[in-house]
């Protein structure tokens, strides 16, 4: 695979976005990926705030929750903030990004699995470990390394 000036946040590709993504398909991959694990993060840590999609708390192992000094909730508010600086962080630079999300998913799997009754969860969400995976490789094309020129 050849790397060109098409990257995302160069100026000269914001008009052939999407013919790019529409042409090339490990392009059109990193761009889906790039906006899923944008919007997702964001919009899951917003909803820790809201509890309207699930009751987060409860996904929090019991273990967990007994090393928090502010309990239960107050700790799944603080996953929500780190949650919306990630989404943040894979608009800005996926390149590095993804792979903290990687990570952060991998904690969330051990969480699932260190009690009984999430176990179908955890395995989803090793799906999205791969899938932010994925996003990193990719962006190590598509996404220029800081200092580098993205024309190169």
């Amino acid at each position: 695979m050849t790397t060109s000036n098409a990257r995302m946040g160069d100026p000269a590709s914001s008009a052939t976005t999407l013919q790019r993504v529409r042409s090339d398909p490990a392009y059109g991959a990193y761009t889906l990926l790039r906006v899923g694990f944008t919007v997702l993060p964001i919009v899951f840590g917003l909803d820790k705030f809201a509890d309207l999609l699930a009751n987060w708390d409860g996904y929090l192992a019991p273990w967990i929750v007994g090393l928090s000094p502010i309990g239960a909730h107050p700790t799944m508010l603080v996953v929500g903030v780190i949650e919306i600086v990630a989404g943040v962080a894979v608009a800005v630079k996926p390149r590095y990004a993804a792979y903290i999300v990687a990570a952060w998913l991998a904690g969330i799997i051990l969480n699932l699995l260190s009690y009984p009754g999430f176990y179908d969860v955890a395995l989803r969400d090793f799906g999205l470990l791969l899938g932010a995976l994925t996003l990193a490789r990719l962006a190590s094309v598509y996404d220029p390394a800081w200092g580098r020129d993205s024309t190169r």
